[in-house]
């Protein structure tokens, strides 16, 4: 069990069971829960945005799919990279070290490396489908927003993903939370919510970009870039809080991963944004811009006419049948 406590929001001690119930002897856990209902959400968004992105809720569904099978890999994937000296050991055989990697229940998935994988899953899709995977990046974004900000809640009934003690004279005392057991002291601490940080800075970019950016983008690909750069922008600030990071080369370079690659995704994202903005400028100017959201108007009114000139043709050849079949009858 673990004790946890919100003093400065007025909650006491309480105790966390990070089981939720047990199937046949089989532990399910809350972490697994929240991370389940956080992808099925993402799920719901993405059809919500399909139509309006040109895809089909079958494109959604086998995207879908995909993504949440090579995600968790990639994700399992750059964590077990990032500690190699944990899961490579020369006292076990290569069998246990390999059953060890992809033992995913014993804890260790970096959201970095599911992202990077999903991407990459979702951009061969698209190629192979022939389908714009910008706007598939587009429609998927604000949905993963989400899901992390769920997710995080995981980490919470796990008692993991906190950072170190809050000073008195910090403006996020009042946000402290009272954690025990923990590996900073050997009774009650008192350290940084960093998931609560996390999964509330998630929440309040998936607002910003839905009530004021997605129907008026400017640019297909403007949705993600704003989630990785918005994202990046936390996470490099949040990363520096914690106390269970990984570290570039094992810790010895003293180089947070997640803290540069936030890093990077918030240069590259707001780079590529700025950069993207005053080339659609140019073209507004020269009168060659073509708003996003056109080609997908575009495209649904020309099947709708096809649709239209398909049923005209079929109509007199069907009418021709049935004379036919009134003459062969009058035979």
């Amino acid at each position: 069990m673990i004790e946890v406590s919100f003093p400065g929001l007025g909650i006491d001690n309480f105790h966390l069971n990070p089981v939720a119930f047990e199937v046949f002897g089989l532990e399910v856990r809350w972490y697994g829960i929240f991370i389940t209902l956080g992808m099925v959400v993402a799920f719901c968004y993405a059809i919500y945005r399909s139509k309006q992105e040109g895809f089909s809720v079958d494109n959604v569904l086998d995207m879908g799919l995909y993504i949440v099978i090579f995600g968790v890999l990639g994700a399992r994937l750059y964590y077990v990279l990032m500690k190699l000296d944990i899961y490579i050991r020369p006292s076990r055989t290569l069998w246990e070290n390999l059953l060890d990697m992809i033992n995913i229940r014993g804890g260790g998935l970096a959201i970095y490396g599911g992202i990077i994988a999903g991407a990459l899953t979702l951009y061969i899709y698209c190629r192979l489908q022939k389908k714009d995977w910008r706007r598939a990046l587009d429609m998927v974004a604000p949905g993963v927003m989400i899901a992390q900000a769920m997710g995080r809640w995981g980490n919470f009934f796990n008692g993991e993903a906190y950072g170190g003690i809050v000073s008195e004279k910090s403006l996020l005392y009042f946000l402290r939370m009272g954690l025990n057991p923990n590996e900073l002291t050997s009774g009650m601490a008192y350290v940084h919510p960093t998931f609560l940080y996390e999964s509330l800075w998630n929440i309040l970019g998936f607002v910003l970009i839905n009530v004021f950016l997605y129907k008026r983008k400017k640019f297909n690909g403007q949705i993600f870039l704003t989630y990785a750069a918005w994202y990046g922008f936390g996470r490099m600030f949040i990363e520096g809080l914690r106390t269970d990071s990984l570290y570039l080369g094992g810790g010895n370079s003293g180089i947070r991963v997640s803290q540069l690659v936030g890093f990077l995704c918030f240069v590259g994202g707001t780079a590529l944004i700025v950069y993207m903005l005053m080339r659609c400028k140019k073209q507004e100017a020269s009168g060659e811009y073509v708003p996003v959201f056109a080609s997908v108007m575009s495209d649904e009114n020309e099947s709708a006419e096809t649709m239209e000139e398909t049923a005209e043709t079929d109509e007199p050849m069907e009418q021709e049948k049935e004379k036919e079949q009134d003459n062969g009858q009058a035979d």
